[in-house]
């Protein structure tokens, strides 16, 4: 397919913007609008989906003198780098094989008094086995946080809310994440006194900061200028293209995160951004899961690629189509045709937790094989409406000679 050097897919789909939202207006906060959201009576707005999982680790630091914090192998690296921010011990818990769900057997035999809290994460909007991490988790006495970042708008097959089935749930509202103030984040508890020491917390360890605040600001303008496949090449497009020349693979996804994070107030405006974009966001998610349903099934048509989903009857959101190939040598061969183009083909994660040289320091060695082999073998598709089908039947092609 010929490069359009002025269109870019992006790798997630984020809501799109409109400007309108940008204007002054009377509105119900954030807060009220997530709470709405996800039918529950209180949320809490912070800084970053990182900064609510700080947030959340320093509330039950409060609470106990344990110290061990349970994550899955295969996670975003700031979720590592939050609890190092709190001083807390990182344990690493391999996945099942092909799935995103920590591995049963391993988890309980890592949940002891001394954990804190086990992390089961809904990656990449996909609904993961929270059940299974809370039955551990009692047993030891610990507390469960679902890292639901990147599902805002989940729901388990009960139809509860991904985020809120655990002691404590959080999002994000990064970019790319659906619904973004830029970076921003939501954290969300089930007791009643838990969250009044959620909010007491965030009242002690996080200031205002209006150079953070001013630097936000500027990049969620930039944001709504670009998020366009004409400004993305510009924002996107060009830097991912010069690090993957570079050979550097963690820079390309923005893995390469600061150890140190930031902690400030979310400001007023930013909030009533995201307030002004939240009725359009559960109409864009239909959308969003009616395209991903037809395309993972014209994935699974090419023999030995499965394309995630959820189990059961679990809804899921669907920035992205999540792809696993039979091998490590067939994944990078798609990615060799794919990752440079401008069709949002990418990775999630680069590598597994003890894998990257920058967290040497703050993760510690792990016999994690299946994490590993997750990492080796997927690869992600945008499920942007600007990835039309012709630009999708071009992936499957390339995704078919990968195989063969």
């Amino acid at each position: 397919m010929p490069r359009n050097f002025l269109y870019e897919v992006p790798p997630t789909a984020g809501l799109p913007p409109r400007f309108g939202d940008l204007l002054p207006a009377r509105t119900a906060s954030l807060a009220a609008r997530a709470a709405e959201f996800l039918g529950i009576d209180d949320v809490q707005v912070e800084c970053s989906g990182t900064a609510a999982l700080v947030v959340a680790l320093t509330a039950l630091q409060r609470r106990s003198k344990r110290t061990g914090v349970i994550v899955p192998a295969y996670t975003c690296p700031l979720v590592a780098i939050a609890v190092a921010h709190c001083g807390l011990e990182l344990r690493l818990c391999d996945l099942a094989p092909g799935s995103i769900d920590m591995d049963a057997d391993k988890l309980a035999a890592l949940c002891d008094e001394n954990t804190l809290a086990v992390v089961p994460t809904h990656l990449g909007g996909r609904v993961a086995d929270v059940d299974t991490a809370i039955a551990c988790a009692r047993r030891a006495g610990a507390w469960v946080i679902e890292d639901a970042a990147q599902a805002l708008g989940a729901r388990f097959a009960d139809g509860t809310p991904v985020g809120t089935r655990a002691d404590i749930g959080f999002f994000s509202l990064a970019v790319g994440k659906g619904l973004t103030t830029f970076e921003g984040g939501l954290l969300v508890a089930r007791d009643a006194q838990l969250r009044a020491e959620l909010h007491r917390c965030s009242a002690d360890i996080v200031p205002s900061d209006l150079a953070w605040e001013f630097k936000r600001t500027l990049q969620l303008l930039g944001y709504y200028a670009l998020y366009r496949p004409a400004g993305l090449p510009l924002a996107y497009g060009w830097p991912r293209r010069r690090a993957l020349r570079a050979g550097d693979a963690t820079a390309a996804v923005g893995d390469d995160f600061p150890l140190t994070i930031p902690l400030h107030r979310l400001g007023a405006w930013r909030r009533s951004v995201g307030a002004r974009a939240f009725p359009r966001l559960r109409d864009f998610q239909h959308e969003l899961a009616e395209r991903a349903s037809k395309r993972c099934a014209s994935l699974e048509r090419i023999p030995r690629i499965a394309a995630l989903r959820d189990a059961g009857a679990a809804h899921g959101t669907w920035p992205f189509l999540l792809v696993m190939m039979p091998t490590r040598a067939a994944r990078d061969a798609a990615l060799s045709a794919l990752w440079t183009t401008n069709l949002g083909v990418s990775r999630l994660f680069i590598h597994a937790l003890p894998d990257y040289d920058y967290l040497h320091a703050i993760v510690p060695k792990a016999d994690v094989p299946n994490a590993r082999d997750f990492a080796a073998r997927t690869l992600t598709i945008s499920n942007s409406p600007w990835l039309d089908e012709a630009r999708f039947d071009f992936l499957l092609g390339e995704l078919r000679r990968a195989v063969e």
